[in-house]
């Protein structure tokens, strides 16, 4: 299972969210949607063409799972679930 979290440098949320999770032990792959357009492109397209952030995705044997400024509460629960 892979969990990975689009982000900015910028983005509070995204620092927040990365920290608690972080904190809970989760790992995970950040991308900065600034540095890799095709991220970019990714989130917009999930995002109904916005570049919201934190956008996080989890790769399950089920599939893919794509939240949009989730709590670390449920990105804990949804790698529990998975």
């Amino acid at each position: 299972m892979a969990l990975t979290v689009y982000s900015t440098t910028w983005c509070g949320p995204c620092k927040r969210l990365k920290s608690q999770l972080a904190r809970e032990g989760i790992i995970f792959d950040e991308i900065d949607i600034e540095r890799d357009a095709s991220a970019a492109e990714f989130v917009m397209s999930v995002n109904n063409g916005n570049q919201t952030v934190p956008t996080v995705v989890i790769e399950t044997p089920k599939g893919r799972v794509v939240r949009t400024n989730p709590s670390a509460r449920e990105v804990k629960a949804l790698l529990e679930a998975a």
